[in-house]
């Protein structure tokens, strides 16, 4: 019986083969490999930057690209309004982006991942509770509830971390609810209690191994949503200060100044719609890789 059972629970997947596969997926290295671009941008902004990005001087302002006529040595993409350097502020911008998509997306992984899990395992009027709460919480529009929040609690980075993060976690938790539900009478979980595992061991041990890859899928993709949402709030300017570059906040300035200066519009607006995609190619390559139901 003890044989049988320990038969049953499934083995760890092997490092090496796995890395090959990953590193055979076009999306990953695509996706993934744009990502770490940016990772590098963002944390060697102020030695990749060639200018302050908060820097002022009106007699520089509005110089276009260089590959335009009228274009000022140094400034390859041009100059804003206040001729502020444009690539500077979006190399710098790429550290609040991915700052708060990072942060905002474990936090909303990990606690929705814990309350799904619970939801999913023990079911009864604990997932009763939590499966309303999901409801009453996802009817609220996404958008609206952040510029909420943080109209309340006020602008900065831990605000709109926050937000994003207290909006999100229901994406996970309804979908790891669902995965636990279907995994929780399978022979490996039968085989664990054989074994005398607690309901801890299993649901860390057993089961959250076997839906991590769908969180895992879940995380990219929430990555590209919390990048989006902060650009919303830049752009509304409740996010960082006014100040502090920021792809929704250049968005803002460029679309009054378009007919003018149509670059100081189109870098953050191609960059945002880039990372997006990226991150959604990362995603779909990482569980097309990595879940064994895709595999199948």
């Amino acid at each position: 019986m003890t044989n049988t059972a320990a038969s049953a629970i499934p083995t760890k997947r092997a490092f090496g083969p796995t890395l090959r596969a990953l590193l055979r997926d076009p999306k990953v290295i695509i996706g993934g490999g744009f990502i770490l671009v940016l990772i590098v941008l963002a944390i060697f902004a102020p030695w990749i930057a060639p200018h302050d990005p908060l820097e002022q001087d009106l007699m520089l302002g509005l110089y276009p690209p260089a590959w335009m006529q009228g274009a000022e040595p140094g400034y390859f993409l041009g100059t804003d309004d206040l001729g502020r350097d444009v690539l500077s502020r979006f190399i710098f911008g790429t550290r609040i982006a991915l700052t708060v998509a990072f942060a905002s997306a474990i936090i909303a992984a990990v606690v929705g991942t814990l309350v799904g899990l619970l939801a999913g395992y023990f079911g009864g009027w604990v997932d009763a509770v939590v499966s309303r709460l999901i409801e009453i919480w996802m009817a609220f529009p996404a958008v609206l509830l952040s510029i909420l929040i943080v109209a309340i609690l006020g602008s900065g980075v831990h605000s709109v971390i926050f937000a994003i993060a207290i909006i999100d976690w229901t994406r996970f938790a309804r979908v790891v609810r669902a995965e636990t539900q279907a995994q929780r009478n399978a022979d490996y979980v039968t085989a664990g209690r054989v074994l005398g595992f607690n309901d801890f061991r299993i649901l860390a041990g057993e089961i959250l191994p076997n839906v991590l890859w769908t969180v895992l899928g879940l995380f990219t993709l929430e990555l590209g949503l919390a990048v989006v949402i902060e650009a919303i709030l830049s752009f509304v300017g409740l996010s960082v200060s006014s100040d502090t570059p920021t792809w929704g906040g250049m968005i803002a300035q460029g679309r009054t100044i378009i007919y003018q200066a149509w670059w100081v519009f189109a870098l953050p607006l191609v960059g945002l719609f880039a990372t997006v995609l990226a991150f959604n190619q990362l995603g779909e390559g990482l569980r097309r890789t990595l879940d064994p139901v895709m595999q199948r």
